[in-house]
């Protein structure tokens, strides 16, 4: 069997009793850098460890299984029975957030005022000769919550993308690094908006860097968001499938038949929202 090391964080006595027992405890309650959220700890921990090259390894948040429904077993049985040779697992909730947008970046910029600036400076900062208008992303690649487990070249390759927007955070000189370190609105509160490019890096490579291989647990069947657009649950599985047909044939018409039923999608929310207020 294949070794697999998932972490859970925990940052407090709290979060630590919450821990599911099945995944390895990542001692974070020091809390040094609470600005970079989980990003500080896996990054310790990569920075530090020494991991072998054929086995996984993921870092989840403590709220894990409220998002996805999905406790260790599940995890470790899908790893163990599906990922074969894969590079990267999936454990992306909220389809809808993931087929509605074109992709994580224009999603990222729905949820968070102000933040898509920041996020194709910090996507050209990483991967300069990318077209940031043209990326499309969609189930097969898109990860939310840095829920994904992956083996070591992988997570190398991750961490020295996510270390060049670390830098510019931390030097402050810039623009950029300034509205990376703002807070932006977040779960009735405020985040700094650094922490949710980190959260975008993966889908980014997974997206644009072929050689990876990745096995996505089925998103369908995971928690889907609150927003209106997951009740058209019909669209939202069109949607990512010619997105998906995109990626895979490259024939414009499926992009165009894309926004073509986004559009509709957006005339149908507008109507719903015509008979509530009449």
């Amino acid at each position: 069997m294949r070794e697999i090391n998932i972490h859970q964080i925990y940052y407090s006595a709290e979060t630590r009793a919450s821990l599911d027992r099945g995944f390895i405890g990542l001692d974070n309650m020091a809390n040094e850098r609470p600005d970079w959220r989980e990003y500080w700890p896996i990054r310790h921990r990569l920075l530090n460890a020494s991991l072998r090259e054929d086995a996984y390894y993921g870092f989840f948040s403590p709220k894990f299984e409220s998002k996805t429904k999905l406790g260790s077993a599940a995890v470790l049985d899908f790893i163990s029975e599906s990922a074969g040779s894969s590079d990267a697992v999936l454990f992306s909730p909220f389809f809808d957030q993931i087929a509605y947008p074109l992709n994580i970046f224009e999603q990222g910029a729905l949820q968070h005022p102000d933040t898509l600036r920041t996020f194709k400076e910090c996507v050209l900062a990483v991967s300069p000769q990318l077209d940031f208008e043209s990326l499309v992303m969609d189930s097969t690649n898109t990860v939310f919550c840095n829920y994904f487990v992956a083996k070591p070249a992988f997570w190398r390759q991750w961490l020295e993308k996510c270390e060049i927007v670390f830098r510019i955070a931390e030097a402050g000189k810039t623009g950029l690094a300034r509205r990376l370190n703002e807070n932006t609105s977040y779960d009735g509160g405020g985040a700094p908006t650094k922490v949710f490019v980190i959260e975008r890096i993966a889908s980014l490579m997974l997206a644009t860097e072929k050689r990876w291989k990745t096995k996505a647990c089925n998103p369908l069947a995971l928690p889907w968001s609150d927003a209106p657009i997951s009740r058209l649950r019909l669209e939202m599985t069109f949607l990512d499938s010619l997105k998906i047909a995109y990626a895979s044939q490259g024939h414009p018409q499926y992009l165009e038949a894309f926004h073509g039923l986004r559009r509709v999608v957006g005339q149908l929310l507008q109507a719903d929202l015509g008979r509530s207020k009449g």
